[in-house]
């Protein structure tokens, strides 16, 4: 048989006193005597009592509850940045509420009313990789919920948001790569409709036309990022009459995949093919060689969207102009891509 959650009215009945007596009495009122607050907390324990925090919250204009909605949890990056936000959220005197849109957009919608129906004072969101329009935000904007993106933004889009310098970390990623003797460099690149996509691969450009190497479209594999596509991009690039000595992937999980296959065709990195990946995840550390990969400073990127937050919080937002922090790349050079060192080292038999 359930057990009924009791009531704030619940313990009133009981002890023969008013549901404002007892409200006090659970807040440690002055105005309530030692012994009445000794009896309703000692009801309250044998009744089970929880305080609805949420609706006490309500009922002063709060609730203390900050809305957070990233594409998933797996893997490093998004679980840093959550360990961010928690940090300085509850700091703030924050409760976090985390949902997952699994990278659909139908999701991200549904995310976003839930939040909305939990009245969250604020919202964190980095967007899922089919988002293309920013409709289901303009409710958001219209109750003046502060919003704040994170790593994920539209292209084009006047938003408060933290971002990384995703074009440095590709043209940092590529520019390495050219250092060690490779002029055939592909790339892995995602959705170019998402800021992060768009600008790694301007990167990537930028530094191919400064050393003075055309752009070859033929090295360009667009695709989700998964290890499944790397490894589907890695056998197109290895059928090309000429295939490339290096590939940069704007994603960690592509290139290991490319790692495989390269592994499977006898192939070595990076003597044959250096690589380079994107978010420094953590088993870019484990595999053999390890993967280079670019840092996005993950709890750094969470601790400033909810600073930012704040900021909008502390004013009206709709007087809030739009503010966009954007944080360094750090490159990681590991094994896969010192193809220069490799190179000058005999092969041990």
């Amino acid at each position: 048989m359930a057990r009924t959650k009791a009531s704030i009215s619940d313990l009133a009945k009981q002890l023969g006193v008013s549901v404002s007596t007892v409200s006090r009495a659970l807040s440690d009122h002055a105005s309530i005597s030692d012994a009445t607050k000794k009896r309703v907390w000692k009801l309250a324990r044998e009744l089970h009592y929880q305080p609805n925090h949420l609706a006490a919250g309500l009922r002063k204009g709060r609730s203390n509850l900050l809305g957070v909605i990233v594409p998933h949890i797996d893997g490093h990056f998004f679980a840093l940045v959550v360990k961010g936000i928690e940090t300085v959220a509850t700091r703030a005197g924050f409760n976090v509420m985390i949902c997952q849109s699994n990278e659909d957009v139908a999701h991200e919608r549904k995310n976003i009313e839930t939040l909305l129906s939990a009245q969250v004072e604020g919202i964190l969101v980095s967007l899922a990789r089919t988002t293309r329009d920013f409709r289901h935000f303009e409710k958001v904007r219209k109750q003046e919920i502060p919003l704040v993106f994170f790593d994920r933004v539209l292209d084009g889009l006047d938003v408060s948001a933290v971002v990384l310098d995703d074009r440095e970390g590709g043209y940092q990623s590529t520019k390495h790569l050219l250092a060690q003797g490779c002029r055939r460099i592909a790339h892995f690149g995602g959705p170019q409709h998402l800021n992060i996509y768009k600008n790694r691969r301007q990167g990537y450009v930028d530094a191919l036309l400064e050393h003075g190497l055309p752009l070859d479209e033929d090295l360009i594999f667009y695709c989700d990022m998964t290890q499944e596509d790397g490894m589907e991009g890695m056998e197109r690039l290895l059928s090309l009459p000429h295939p490339p000595d290096a590939v940069f992937s704007a994603s960690d999980f592509s290139i290991v995949g490319a790692l495989q296959v390269i592994k499977s065709r006898g192939l070595r990195v990076p003597q044959d093919i250096a690589l380079a990946g994107f978010s420094n995840e953590t088993f870019t550390s484990l595999t053999e060689p390890m993967l280079t990969s670019i840092d996005q400073r993950c709890e750094q990127m969470g601790q400033s969207a909810v600073r930012l937050f704040l900021e909008m919080l502390e004013e009206k937002t709709s007087k809030f102009s739009p503010r966009r922090i954007v944080l360094q790349p750090d490159l990681l050079i590991r094994d896969s891509s010192l193809q220069a060192a490799a190179v000058a080292q005999p092969v041990q038999v």
